[in-house]
């Protein structure tokens, strides 16, 4: 039952965009490795990525959110381009490290640039690790009031990766059978809020 709906998904939606926010900054991050494990587990099932890295996109520290602008010619191009691909993704990915047990500064930095409304009425994945055997949770708690304060409600599973340095290797392939199982739990839900919610708004739209 589940491979058909995947099959009536794929042709009939076509590709679904989705947008990765990958949160940690540090040194020696280990995210870069989740984030493209689970941009690989997206592509496979048809999804357009985009990933946001605040180490390559250099968000500044938020003084003037991009909807605050009076004058949109003001705002840089990058940020303009940040922008469009946000209203147009169907869903949202947040792969979070925990600083201090929290969210980390740049993963809310950068998402308080933009909006509710751009988040508005999408679904979201939490997708947390640390090298412990904790596995970012506490920062996923977070996140699910966070990530339903900007209108992207958080799917009920959230996949934890503990001991993440002997998960995935530094290009992001998994090494143990935790990684595919969890990812596909987490995708399955996110996949089916995804066309529901986009459905739902291609038909009715959205409330005023």
């Amino acid at each position: 039952m589940y491979q058909r709906y995947r099959v009536e998904m794929s042709a009939a939606a076509n590709k679904l965009r989705v947008v990765l926010f990958l949160g940690s900054t540090r040194e020696g991050r280990l995210g870069l490795r989740v984030s493209k494990f689970m941009r690989g587990q997206l592509e496979k099932r048809n999804y357009e990525v985009d990933v946001f890295d605040p180490v390559e996109l250099k968000f500044p520290l938020l003084e003037k959110a991009i909807h605050h602008y009076s004058d949109r010619s003001a705002i840089p191009d990058w940020m303009l381009k940040c922008e469009a691909k946000v209203k147009a993704a169907d869903a949202f990915l947040v792969v979070s490290a925990e600083y201090n047990h929290s969210i980390p500064p740049a993963l809310s930095n950068m998402m308080d640039h933009f909006g509710g409304s751009l988040f508005a009425y999408k679904p979201s994945g939490i997708v947390v690790y640390s090298p412990g055997i904790y596995g970012g949770m506490r920062a996923a708690m977070q996140l699910r009031s966070f990530l339903s304060e900007l209108g992207t409600l958080s799917v009920s599973n959230i996949f934890g990766i503990p001991e993440v340095h002997k998960a995935l290797d530094e290009g992001g392939a998994p090494l143990n059978d935790h990684m595919e199982k969890g990812a596909n739990t987490l995708l399955n839900q996110l996949d089916w809020m995804t066309l529901a919610m986009k459905n739902h708004r291609d038909k009715h739209g959205v409330p005023k």
